[in-house]
């Protein structure tokens, strides 16, 4: 059973930036994909951003060239940089993992909050 822990949420101004980090532990076998989805009140979880261990990776229209992902391998770590933040950002982010082991499993943490106000 994969686990995931976040850390870096906050309170931020409008076009302020925040880190978020994700660390997997417990993990048998490789995670293949590790990424962030958000959720604000009253709407559905949202793909934010995801990185394979091969290196691609996959934005959001919405969030392209302020946010960004990036992952130690061999940490297991995945960590999102996001910059001019809008208070359209604010929602719960959850770090997601995807290991291929036989079937596909997929983990979530239990989220982190990111507000954008003024």
């Amino acid at each position: 059973q994969v686990q995931l822990v976040e850390s870096g949420g906050g309170l931020v101004q409008p076009g302020g930036s925040l880190r978020l980090s994700c660390a997997a532990s417990n993990t048998i076998f490789s995670i293949y994909r590790m990424g962030w989805y958000r959720q604000a009140p009253g709407k559905q979880r949202e793909l934010v951003a995801t990185l394979t261990s091969g290196g691609s990776s996959n934005y959001a229209d919405s969030v392209k060239g302020r946010f960004t992902i990036s992952r130690d391998n061999a940490k297991n770590t995945v960590s999102l940089q996001m910059n001019s933040l809008k208070p359209e950002d604010t929602a719960v982010y959850y770090c997601k993992a995807t290991v291929l082991a036989g079937p596909t499993y997929d983990y979530w943490g239990q989220g982190t909050q990111v507000t954008v106000s003024s």
